[in-house]
């Protein structure tokens, strides 16, 4: 009879997904110990994954294959002496789920080093459940070192109640100025991945100063165009330590992020120069440090001798601007989308907009909500793609559980899991956009999946642009309401517009280039000099190894580190910089 009964088969079957994984992580541990390749090996599927994030390999490192995850694992396990690998208490409990169109038994489990402790997740093959199809390992504290939060916050006895002395005020700007000491870590760039590096390792007692040029902490998105808002749900962009209040609205606009951000940088007491900005910096070897130039707003300079740099600037450089032919011809304004603030002053008059991403999309359909005429210049295909109900479904895996959770189940997938995970989204978003994409199609405008059709999120891997988030304006192109060129028709720019080859003229009072901006290595090599960018070689892309290049690890230059991307990329791996970075400073992973 109890076999019949619903509930007790769902407690059992959630007892035996419970038991496996116990099973699995504890033939795991034998076989470590051991330090068996073969019982390692036997333990994974034949096209298993593996991706260390710190734990066994101080960097990001992923494998394929159960002989060789077995061979990394066995060779690094004597430095590693991980152990104690048991079901995470108060976690999210083992559970039959689908990954990558595979049925898989999913666990997240803890762990500890001879350094540290650890979370990770394990995914067993449900028709399987002797081998893992994918494993993740993540170092999550240093020993000794632990964050300075809950139980483990600062007392504040020295600075409360402490009369005739410094209170928290005086120390906080005594702290900020920097008149008796550098900063073991120098940040350039304030946005979310500076702010997020920052906050993670002052939690870690790691002093760190942040620069941005900008005269307002947030600036970087409050002087962006009058209508931006985010195109990700706010549930899903936190900054660590300290969450959006759950009564903000699903879209951030540009201004509430900003003064969040300022609000942010208070609450998490970053030392934090504004108005400053990187101008060069040249690494000292002999002395292990940087000797970076940052310049004030009033012009005056300073020297910062930090034992890091890391560049946290957006992962772009300058904005890119094409030699068009003729465009110096044009008699109307020009302007980069980097300049663009709203349309209002373009009311009743003609605007081209170059490019297809989602910066020119925004803008033209800014331009257009202001009673301009406006009209994208597409050059290549590019992927769009709705807001809702599709690009939504890139976080269904936080679905249902807390979000430090959902951050580990993303951090598992090596890029052939992320690519598979990807097509499978992207064919789910075509069927649901598939209204949207024949209007445009119909229209003339050139619409594809992306790279291996794995839609934007392989795109954004790749080169961080190409696609279109469909916030309204795909709408207005299917009805006629913005128009739409093919950069092939036009001939050259003259000073009334656009000269097309069929010898007509595209009016307009306004060009404004979408075309995005040089790479980060071009701004390397600006302020670093051009034999640093060489040495150090692409930043982001998909590397060799299925990695992001040069990105949240060791550089092959000593103390240059680079963070960015996007909230969630922030969130989660400034925790892995930080620890990086503070393993270095306590001699617990040496110096090149």
């Amino acid at each position: 009879m109890d076999a019949a009964n619903p509930l007790v088969f769902e407690k059992a079957a959630v007892r035996s997904e419970k038991e496996r994984v116990e099973q699995w992580l504890g033939q795991l541990d034998v076989a470590l110990q051991s330090e068996s390749r073969a019982a390692v090996a036997s333990l994974f599927a034949p096209d298993g994954h593996w991706r260390d994030l710190l734990a066994f390999t101080w960097s990001i490192t992923p494998r394929q294959g159960a002989e060789n995850i077995a061979a990394l694992m066995v060779a690094k396990q004597g430095s590693a002496q991980a152990r104690g690998f048991a079901i995470a208490e108060g976690r999210t409990p083992p559970r039959r789920v689908q990954r990558a169109g595979i049925d898989v038994i999913e666990g997240i489990f803890r762990f500890e080093t001879g350094v540290g402790r650890g979370f990770g997740v394990v995914r067993l093959l449900a028709a399987e459940p002797s081998r893992a199809f994918q494993l993740m390992t993540s170092l999550h504290e240093l020993k000794g070192f632990e964050e300075k939060i809950g139980k483990r916050r600062p007392t504040g006895a020295a600075i409360s109640r402490n009369f005739g002395g410094a209170n928290w005020k005086d120390e906080r700007i005594a702290s900020q100025a920097y008149t008796d000491r550098d900063p073991v870590v120098l940040v350039a760039g304030g946005g979310q991945a500076g702010l997020s590096i920052a906050a993670t390792l002052g939690r870690l007692g790691v002093d760190t100063l942040v620069v941005d040029r900008h005269e307002r902490v947030g600036d970087n998105w409050r002087k962006r165009y009058h209508s931006l808002a985010l195109h990700n749900g706010t549930e899903f962009n936190h900054l660590p330590y300290m969450p959006f209040p759950s009564s903000w609205p699903v879209y951030l606009p540009k201004d509430m992020l900003a003064d969040w951000f300022e609000a942010y940088a208070w609450a998490m007491e970053l030392n934090f120069w504004t108005g400053t900005e990187l101008k060069s910096a040249a690494y000292d070897a002999s002395a292990g440090r940087w000797n970076a130039i940052v310049r004030h707003a009033d012009g005056t300079e300073r020297t910062v001798r930090a034992r890091h740099l890391i560049f946290a600037n957006g992962l772009l450089g300058f904005p890119r601007v094409p030699d068009l032919p003729g465009l110096k011809d044009f008699a109307g304004d020009v302007m980069h989308s980097a300049e663009f603030s709203d349309g209002a002053n373009w009311r009743g008059k003609k605007a081209l907009v170059l490019g297809t991403g989602t910066s020119a999309h925004d803008v033209a359909q800014d331009l257009h909500a202001n009673g301009c005429e406006a009209t994208i210049i597409q050059r290549g295909s590019t992927y769009v793609v709705s807001i809702e109900p599709s690009a939504k479904l890139i976080y269904g895996v936080y679905e249902g559980i807390p979000l430090e959770d959902g951050d580990l189940l993303v951090a598992t997938n090596t890029l052939p899991v992320v690519r598979k995970n990807l097509q499978l989204l992207t064919a789910r978003m075509t069927e649901l956009d598939r209204k949207m994409i024949d209007g445009l199609v119909a229209r003339g405008f050139k619409w594809h999946m992306g790279d291996d059709n794995a839609g934007h999120q392989m795109l954004i891997r790749r080169r961080y642009g190409g696609y279109y988030l469909d916030a309204g304006c795909a709408e207005l192109i299917i009805k006629g309401e913005v128009g739409l060129l093919h950069f092939d028709e036009i001939e050259r720019f003259v000073a009334g517009g656009a000269l097309l080859r069929d010898g007509s003229v595209k009016p307009a009072d306004l060009v404004v280039l979408a075309t995005g901006f040089d790479t980060q290595e071009v701004l390397v090599g600006k302020l670093l000099g051009d034999e640093v960018a060489k040495k150090v070689g692409r930043i982001w892309g998909i590397g060799p190894d299925g990695e992001m290049n040069n990105m949240w690890k060791r550089t092959a230059q000593e103390g240059l580190w680079f963070v960015g991307g996007s909230f969630t990329n922030c969130r989660i791996y400034s925790r892995y910089v930080a620890l990086q970075i503070k393993a270095i400073e306590e001699g617990i992973v040496p110096k090149r």
